[in-house]
């Protein structure tokens, strides 16, 4: 089904040039997420088509052929009744086992992802590389490379749209979300904020430069040298006087930092968390809200101090911190 609604697409004539059926495919996931609207969309003009024929026929051979006519009292066969339902169901069922394992598939990261960091703000994207370089509505990033980003909003909600790469997900202030791709071909291609966010949300796009490994390595090399986002992080670290607790000299008046990240840690009320960013973002925002054993809650909130590309800088310094340091005792 799939086939036959592709192939009489691309046999109408003069189609390609006069409209865009998709965005062209241009990541690992694409394929699967278009065989999957195509199904759902074969399925949905298959049944429309079959349902309101029978409509029609019924509706031409049932009617009433004089002003007396009366009609007849009818039964419905079992059989009928069963096919009807089963089979809906039976498509219902395929569909969710592949749209679920597809979207599962495509929600965890590999481990050796480049991870990128979004804000979004009206009217424009703000990226940041872990090696330091910043974009401004524009994103490079290797071929063949999965990438990883987290995205946050300094203000209102946002949406993190790449059609060529069929990832799209909201971008909410306050907290962190993250989608992630790999480009499986060079190109130039639209970013887009897919949600209503403002009197200049249609200005809010930008374009993703996917490059190959050798041109990717020279335009990080060539641009303007700067610290790397755990540089940064560190800096600030030692500016907001963060080591005079969370040290192992601090005499335990908070955790040593090094190595916790991506544990599960305890709080004081039994819960266990994975330290993660949306942890760290709230222990340095409310840190009252995040109690754990043997710790006194004495660290003061930063809330209005640091704005989003500093907390991004923060936690990238935690997540550099390896359990190496943590047993040096760094």
């Amino acid at each position: 089904m799939m086939g036959f609604l592709q192939s009489g697409l691309d046999s109408l004539p003069g189609v390609a040039a006069m409209m865009q059926f998709k965005p062209p495919a241009a990541s690992s996931i694409a394929d699967s997420v278009d065989q999957l609207y195509l199904m759902l969309t074969g399925i949905t003009i298959f049944f429309s088509v079959l349902i309101f024929s029978i409509i029609f026929y019924f509706m031409l051979k049932y009617r009433r052929k004089s002003p007396g006519e009366s009609g007849t009292e009818t039964h419905t066969p079992m059989m009928l009744e069963l096919t009807w339902t089963i089979i809906p169901s039976l498509i219902c069922v395929v569909l969710f086992v592949w749209s679920s394992s597809l979207y599962v598939r495509n929600g965890r990261p590999p481990n050796s992802s480049t991870e990128i960091f979004v804000i979004g703000k009206q009217w424009m994207w703000h990226l940041q590389h872990p090696e330091g370089p910043r974009e401004i509505n524009e994103l490079h990033v290797p071929v063949g490379v999965p990438v990883k980003i987290t995205m946050t909003s300094q203000d209102v909600i946002h949406d993190f749209y790449i059609p060529a790469f069929r990832v799209k997900k909201d971008v909410l202030p306050g907290r962190y979300s993250q989608i992630w791709f790999q480009p499986t071909e060079t190109g130039t291609f639209h970013l887009f904020c897919a949600q209503y966010c403002g009197t200049n949300h249609s200005q809010m796009i930008g374009w993703v430069y996917v490059m190959s490994p050798t041109d990717y390595a020279t335009w990080l090399a060539g641009g303007e040298k700067t610290e790397s986002m755990a540089q940064q992080g560190e800096r600030l670290f030692s500016q907001f006087g963060c080591g005079n607790c969370h040290s192992p000299e601090a005499a335990g008046h908070a955790p040593s930092l090094a190595g916790i990240y991506g544990k599960p840690e305890k709080t004081q009320n039994g819960e266990t968390r994975v330290v993660d960013e949306d942890l760290i973002r709230q222990a340095i925002l409310v840190p009252n809200s995040v109690h754990l054993p043997n710790y006194q809650p004495i660290m003061p909130t930063y809330q209005g101090q640091i704005d989003e590309e500093q907390m991004l800088q923060l936690i990238a310094y935690v997540k550099s911190l390896g359990s190496e340091e943590r047993m040096n005792g760094k």
